[in-house]
C-alpha cells in the first residue's frame, strides 16, 4: 500500500470524485490545497487572476469540505507557494510515493504538475477525470468517437450518442493521515493572502450549498421553462445558476445531469430540460477545446489565427470595467459584475461585444477582467467564449457584434435592469486619443 498525497484543485467535493476514490486506495492519505501568491497579483493583462468574489467562494468551499472531512478523521493541509516549490518538500517530509489529482485542462495547472513531476521523478502521478462528462480516453487517438473540435455542432451530434457514466458515490471511508503529521496541521484556518474584504456575492461556496441549490431548483418548474427564460438579464431562477459550483468542483457535472434526468422522469422531458443538457455540452466542448489548443486559448489571434490586431485604450478599458461607458445596458452589466461577481450569459455577450466592437479593444483584456471578477470563472469557458465573440475562435460567423440598442429593447424593455444596476447620467462619448503603444506585455 502506498502513501498518497491528494492535491486538491477544482474538485472540492466528496460526491462523484474519482480522484478522491483513487487516493483512498492507500495506506495513508495527505489531502493538500496549494494557495499561490501569484493569484492575487497582476497576472494577465495587468489584472490579478483571482478577485474577491471567487476567492470568497473558494474559501467557503474549502471550509465546507474541511467540515465534511472531519467525519472521516481527515482534513486539509494548506501550503503557500508555487506547487513546484511547496509540494516537493511535503512529499519528502511525509515520505509520499504517490500523488493523485484531478485532470485540469488549464495550461498553468499542467505546467505546475509537469514541474512537480520533474522535481520528484520517483513519484507516481495519477490524474483522474472529475470535471467533465466524458473521460480523456473517449477523445484520444484516431479511433475517437468524437470529432475534431473545430465545430460545436459536429461535437454535439456525436457527443449526444455517447453514453455518460453515472455519478459515483462518496467514499465510505478514507485512510488516516500520515502518523508524523501534526493533528494541528489538519485544523488550521485557511490562509488568506489576498487582503480582500468580504463581498456581497449572492452565492455561497461548498458542496452543501451546491446540493441545496440543486434541490431548490428542481423542486419547482424552473427546468421546464429554462429555454424560455435563460436569456433574461436578471432573476435568480430564470437560468440554472449551476456554474459557480461547477467551476470549482463543489458540484459534479455528471451529478447535475443525473438530477436533470431524474426531474425528466418525474415531470416529463421537453425542449427546456433538453436545452439544459445542451448547455452542459457547450461547457464540455470548451473544456476539450482548451485541452487541445493549449496556449492558443490566450493568443491575440486566437485559435484560427486570422483576426486583425486591435489596440489598447486605457481610458476606454477603465470605463468599461467600471461601467461608465456611453452605453447604459453595458454599464448595468458591468456594475452587476463588479458588485456581485455574476453576470448572465446574455449580459456577458453584450459586454464582450461592446469591448471588442464599440470600443475597438483587444479581447484578451476583457477576458482577463472577467477572470478576475467572475465567481464562476472557468478558464476554458471564459477564454473560449471570448474568442467566440471576438471572431478568433470557433464561431463560423467570424465573431458576434450585438446591436446594443436592440439588446436593450429585447431584454430590458421597461429599463428596470439598467435602473437597478446603473442609474444616473451616462457619458456622451469616449475620448479616441488615448491609445497606448502597441503591443503591450
Amino acid at each position: 500500500m502506498s502513501r498518497t498525497l491528494y492535491w486538491l484543485g477544482n474538485d472540492l467535493r466528496l460526491d462523484d470524485n474519482a480522484a478522491l476514490l483513487a487516493a483512498a486506495q492507500s495506506e495513508t492519505l495527505l489531502i493538500c490545497y496549494c494557495i499561490e501568491p501569484r493569484w492575487f497579483s497582476q497576472y494577465r493583462y495587468h489584472t490579478a487572476s483571482l478577485g474577491p468574489h471567487r476567492w470568497q467562494f473558494i474559501k467557503q468551499s474549502l471550509a465546507d469540505l474541511q467540515k465534511s472531512l472531519r467525519q472521516y478523521d481527515q482534513g486539509i493541509v494548506f501550503v503557500i507557494g508555487a506547487p513546484q516549490d511547496a509540494l516537493p518538500a511535503l512529499v519528502e517530509a511525509q515520505a509520499i510515493d504517490r500523488i493523485v489529482r484531478s485532470y485540469s485542462v488549464g495550461v498553468d495547472e499542467q505546467r505546475s504538475l509537469a514541474a512537480v513531476r520533474e522535481r520528484c521523478p520517483r513519484l507516481e502521478v495519477i490524474e483522474c477525470d472529475t470535471q467533465t462528462l466524458f473521460d480523456r480516453e473517449l477523445l484520444a487517438g484516431p479511433a475517437s468517437p468524437l470529432p475534431s473540435l473545430s465545430s460545436f455542432s459536429k461535437f454535439r451530434k456525436l457527443a449526444e450518442r455517447q453514453k455518460i457514466a453515472l455519478p459515483l458515490s462518496a467514499p465510505a471511508q478514507l485512510p488516516p493521515p500520515p502518523a508524523n503529521l501534526a493533528r494541528e496541521s489538519l485544523q488550521q484556518p485557511i490562509p488568506d493572502l489576498s487582503g480582500y474584504e468580504s463581498t456581497p456575492c449572492p452565492y455561497t461556496g461548498g458542496e452543501t450549498a451546491a446540493r441545496e441549490h440543486l434541490q431548490a431548483y428542481f423542486a419547482g418548474q424552473h427546468a421546464s421553462t429554462y429555454k424560455l427564460t435563460r436569456n433574461a438579464l436578471d432573476g435568480h431562477s430564470l437560468s440554472s445558476k449551476f456554474s459557480p459550483w461547477l467551476s470549482n468542483g463543489s458540484l459534479s457535472v455528471r451529478r447535475a445531469l443525473a438530477e436533470i434526468k431524474q426531474y425528466e422522469g418525474q415531470h416529463g422531458a421537453n425542449d427546456s430540460t433538453y436545452w439544459l443538457y445542451i448547455e452542459m455540452l457547450w461547457r464540455e466542448f470548451f473544456q476539450w477545446l482548451a485541452a487541445d489548443v493549449g496556449t492558443a486559448l490566450f493568443a491575440a489571434k486566437g485559435i484560427n489565427r486570422c483576426a486583425g490586431t486591435r489596440c489598447f485604450y486605457p481610458e476606454r478599458f477603465e470605463k468599461w470595467c467600471q461601467g461608465t461607458t456611453p452605453y447604459p445596458i453595458v454599464n448595468a452589466c458591468m456594475q452587476q459584475l463588479r458588485q456581485t461577481g455574476f453576470l448572465s450569459n446574455r449580459g456577458r455577450q453584450i459586454a464582450a461585444s461592446c469591448l471588442v466592437n464599440e470600443l475597438d479593444m483587444d479581447w484578451r483584456y476583457g477576458a482577463a477582467w472577467f477572470e478576475h471578477q467572475l465567481v464562476d470563472f472557468d478558464v476554458a469557458s471564459n477564454w473560449g467564449n471570448w474568442q467566440y465573440i471576438a471572431g478568433v475562435g470557433v464561431d463560423p460567423r467570424g465573431g458576434r457584434h450585438f446591436n446594443l440598442s436592440k439588446q436593450a429593447e429585447l431584454f430590458d424593455q421597461d429599463g428596470a435592469y439598467v435602473e437597478r444596476w446603473s442609474p444616473g447620467p451616462v457619458l456622451e462619448n469616449l475620448d479616441t486619443r488615448d491609445a497606448a503603444d502597441w503591443p503591450l506585455g
